[in-house]
């Protein structure tokens, strides 16, 4: 099967032939896959940036946010079937652990993470996931539809449904970053809450597409993004602020945004975000990080998804385009999603 390969951090990863997915252990998958999300966190593998982390064998496919029909299934699999649509959440859990007991998946201590930990990910023809991870969509479901919501969509939908409590009708929010992840997270806002939406981006694009999915007022990130959102929201700023950025200021201009007793949900990564401790205490503000999201996460967004309420824009490539379009992600050319079609 084809699959795009990283060989070498700092170099782009490589469409090769390698032997098919298979099933190895009873509660395995193999799943055909019909569309891969590209992330800005493939970017983030292929610099290197998690070597340390994650510490990924070389070389190994990439790509973990995936859809596709079930192909094969072990022994012991009774939950999904072949030909089933499936969209995979993206770190299979082992489900005994205390964490999985608590329904924190992403805390499993024998999860592994397809195309993030040098597990084989999903940018190639078949992908070997486990029962644990399927999620069963409706059979009429395109899964290049839907596939990025295996990992932005779950991971906006986990920030939002974490901040409900917070989020009373006529609560003002601060969405900021319009793009892959924001853009969601402002259909899943307006999905499930009354509050007043405020998107914020640099791009006039990404804005135009932050007002076509629902937000109620944008700004554009042009240098006076503090006093323009203070304009809107009032001058102590906005009671929940999403980050869907967190580098280079934006972190900074985030927490500025966050009223006092407010909470800022930090979504995106890359940045370095500095407090001074009495301002934290003083103002009594909340700061709260968010690492993807959980199985039943995955499946309540699939309902809004399935229902028409969340959707993606998103572009196809064929796969053979991945070196492509991963320059094009990393020169901030992409709105929205691009989904890869094996």
């Amino acid at each position: 099967m084809k699959a795009l390969r990283l060989r070498e951090y700092g170099s782009a990863p490589v469409l090769e032939d390698v032997p098919d997915a298979e099933v190895t252990g009873p509660l395995d998958v193999v799943v055909k896959v019909g569309g891969a999300g590209v992330c800005r966190t493939d970017l983030h593998i292929v610099e290197g940036q998690l070597a340390e982390l994650m510490k990924p064998p070389l070389p190994f496919t990439i790509g973990h946010e995936n859809a596709g029909w079930v192909h094969a299934v072990g022994e012991g699999v009774s939950t999904v079937r072949v030909g089933d649509t499936v969209i995979l959440h993206p770190q299979p859990s082992c489900g005994v652990c205390p964490a999985c007991r608590g329904g924190r998946d992403m805390a499993c201590t024998r999860s592994f993470f397809p195309g993030v930990s040098g597990h084989d990910g999903g940018m190639a023809e078949y992908l070997r996931t486990t029962e644990r991870a399927c999620v069963v969509l409706q059979p009429e479901t395109d899964p290049a539809d839907v596939a990025a919501l295996a990992d932005a969509g779950i991971t906006a939908y986990h920030a939002v449904r974490k901040a409900l409590p917070l989020l009373r009708p006529g609560t003002t929010v601060v969405a900021q970053g319009a793009g892959g992840l924001g853009h969601i997270g402002i259909q899943v806002l307006k999905a499930l809450t009354a509050a007043r939406v405020i998107a914020l981006d640099q791009n006039e694009e990404a804005l135009a597409l932050a007002s076509a999915v629902g937000a109620d007022e944008t700004v554009l990130a042009d240098g006076s993004q503090l006093d323009a959102v203070r304009e809107l929201a009032g001058e102590s700023g906005a009671e929940v602020v999403f980050d869907f950025v967190a580098e280079g200021n934006a972190q900074h201009d985030a927490w500025a945004m966050t009223a006092p007793h407010g909470s800022l949900f930090v979504v995106g990564y890359g940045g370095e975000l500095r407090i001074p401790t009495m301002e934290l205490v003083a103002a009594e503000k909340s700061v709260i990080g968010n690492m993807v999201g959980t199985y039943p996460d995955l499946a309540e967004l699939m309902v809004l998804a399935q229902s028409g309420r969340v959707s993606l824009h998103s572009r196809k490539y064929p796969l053979a385009q991945a070196p492509q379009v991963l320059d094009e992600l990393s020169a901030n050319r992409i709105r929205g999603r691009a989904i890869l079609v094996p």
